[in-house]
């Protein structure tokens, strides 16, 4: 494939032209922003720069209603700036927005109060006195509000309503205070990227109908090989809906490698396949080999040491084992930055067994890919560069939007052969450009999402060392909350030792439980400790923290930090909080 080159394309800023803490360049967009969206682009830069009072909050009560604006005229200026009686949405509809005949006041109107709403939920995110989540139980919900489909249409002030109603109950998974899950923050760049990606609404199957995107993929995708170590960013890769398919992908590939003819004659023809990882990994391995008959009963999972690693001299053991029985060891899944303890499997260890047996060594990266960006940090995947293919979850570690994963291939064609089907009415042989940038063949779907604009575009507004900076600050975070409550009283941690991601696994033990001698009983009681607290805070709407049981371990708290705006005094909250809410358990 010919590179599309640097320049326009390409990553960094060398001259700081495109830094968003650059005063010049700040003003310059919103100058183009007003241009081309009149009061969106004004709202937009009052709200990022201060030009207009902050407007007022409301804690619980739904944004007013913007019910009227402009109506169309028939002058023939373009933008209209005729002043005209105002629209009322309650007699308009769908119908009336464009593509309908004197359509284009009406649709930006709309348009102009969706903006509106989606510019309070923003700002709201970032507002700690506002609350995370305004829970309510499926029940309520649901009697509160219809949300049955109708025969007949609703008019736009309804629609607007349908809009406010949805935010207002969503979770702020950019707020401070949101810790749940390892995607949280919501970064204005990687926001208005896929506001464009979905006014484009392109598919990124070829060449012809997404060629920015397409290029876009190419470089991004280069860049990411480069990064993880493989020479001159060779290879191959595509971005996926999900770490899930990610790995899919990565058994299917394997599989394909070993028996190419299982693509035409399924697992028949094939003996029995065995899969290892790690007994922390992701079920996404198991659910992968059941989705290609392979079977859940043929993914081996591998002893870990306290910490959650993969114990290398288990694996290999194993692998021996699988070949006495006569069956064919074809994926080794590592797994760098596991889901609940973030823990880092030895590569290198892992790589060498790999490479004795001759076995397809798969990182699962999609937590921890993002340290690759960390030169801090980076050492925790040493030996990534020795693997067959990799998962990397940008909207985990990097703050990225949901959803953008790729799947990193280290041999270029694999993919291709793998997967393509040769569909005649999109990938045509006669066309009049370059065919390898028609891509969609090899992947499994036909209809695929553009999610590498996001990304993109956050990496020309960052550069890598704004994620360098992002990556070593909530790890920066996650030593400080560690540090803290080690040694604090009520809290006991699940395993010793600093933390090597931003997983910090502790128990809160009330103040009841701390003169019970370590016993069943005791167990039992600390089991229940974890959910209460997590509920009461949805009802109270201040925080939200993750809790699982693991193995022989009861319930324990899983705190994890990937979003940019939490700070030291966010921990210091959460550490509060659950004393709060926990004191009387």
């Amino acid at each position: 494939m010919a590179s599309p080159g640097s320049g326009f394309w390409s990553f960094g800023s060398e001259d700081g032209s495109g830094d968003p803490e650059n005063p010049g360049t700040a003003r310059a967009w919103c100058q183009v922003a007003q241009k081309f969206t009149g009061g969106i682009g004004n709202k937009l830069c009052a709200l990022l720069y201060g030009d207009a009072e902050k407007a007022a909050e409301s804690g619980g009560s739904e944004p007013p209603r913007a019910t009227s604006r402009k109506a169309a005229c028939s002058c023939n200026q373009k933008p209209c700036s005729c002043s005209k009686a105002d629209v009322n949405y309650a007699f308009l509809h769908a119908t009336d927005l464009l593509p309908a005949c004197d359509g284009e006041r009406p649709t930006l109107a709309f348009l102009q109060d969706v903006m509106d709403i989606l510019l309070q939920y923003v700002v709201k995110s970032f507002d700690r006195s506002t609350k995370v989540i305004d829970f309510h139980y499926p029940n309520e919900l649901l009697q509160e509000y219809n949300w049955e489909l109708a025969d007949q249409p609703q008019n736009l002030e309804e629609i607007l309503m349908h809009c406010q109603t949805t935010l207002k109950y969503a979770i702020k998974t950019g707020h401070p205070r949101y810790f749940n899950q390892l995607s949280t923050g919501l970064d204005m760049v990687g926001l208005a990227a896929d506001w464009l990606t979905s006014t484009a609404n392109t598919n990124m199957f070829t060449y012809e109908i997404a060629p920015v995107f397409v290029l876009l993929e190419y470089v991004t995708l280069k860049k990411m090989r480069e990064i993880i170590g493989w020479p001159g960013g060779s290879g191959d890769g595509i971005f996926s809906p999900g770490g899930a398919i990610s790995n899919m992908y990565a058994m299917l590939i394997a599989r394909f490698k070993m028996f190419p003819e299982v693509k035409e004659k399924g697992m028949a023809a094939v003996p029995r396949l065995i899969a290892f990882t790690s007994e922390h990994s992701h079920f996404s391995l198991k659910k992968g080999a059941a989705a290609l008959g392979i079977g859940t009963d043929s993914v081996i999972l591998i002893r870990c040491d306290e910490r959650g690693k993969m114990i290398p001299s288990d694996l290999e053991r194993r692998i021996l084992e699988a070949k006495q029985k006569g069956f064919v060891p074809f994926l080794v899944s590592a797994t760098a930055g596991t889901t609940v303890y973030g823990a880092f499997d030895p590569l290198l260890a892992v790589a060498d067994i790999c490479k004795k047996y001759k076995i397809w060594m798969h990182v699962d990266a999609a937590w921890g890919g993002g340290l690759l960006m960390s030169r801090k940090h980076k050492w925790k995947l040493s030996g990534v560069e020795r693997a067959n293919s990799v998962t990397w979850n940008p909207h985990k570690m990097m703050g990225v939007p949901l959803q953008c994963s790729a799947l990193l291939v280290r041999e270029e064609g694999l993919m291709q052969s793998c997967n393509q089907m040769h569909a005649s009415y999109l990938f045509q042989q006669d066309k009049h450009y370059d065919l390898s940038y028609d891509t969609g063949d090899k992947a499994l779907q036909c209809g695929r999402h553009v999610d590498v604009f996001k990304l993109w575009l956050m990496w020309r507004a960052k550069g890598t060392t704004g994620f360098e900076a992002h990556i070593d600050k909530c790890l920066e975070l996650a030593e400080y909350l560690y540090n803290i409550i080690k040694n604090r009283e009520g809290y006991e941690m699940v395993f010793d030792g600093k933390p090597q991601h931003t997983n910090v696994c502790f128990w809160y033990v009330p103040p009841s439980l701390r003169v019970l001698e370590d016993n069943e009983e005791r167990m039992s009681r600390l089991s229940k400790v974890a959910p209460v607290i997590k509920a009461r805070m949805m009802e109270y709407g201040t925080t939200m923290v993750s809790y699982q049981p693991l193995g022989d371990k009861v319930n324990f708290f899983r705190m994890v930090i990937s979003n940019p705006a939490a700070t030291h005094q966010d921990i210091d909250f959460l550490i509060e909080e659950i004393e709060r809410l926990g004191q009387d358990l």
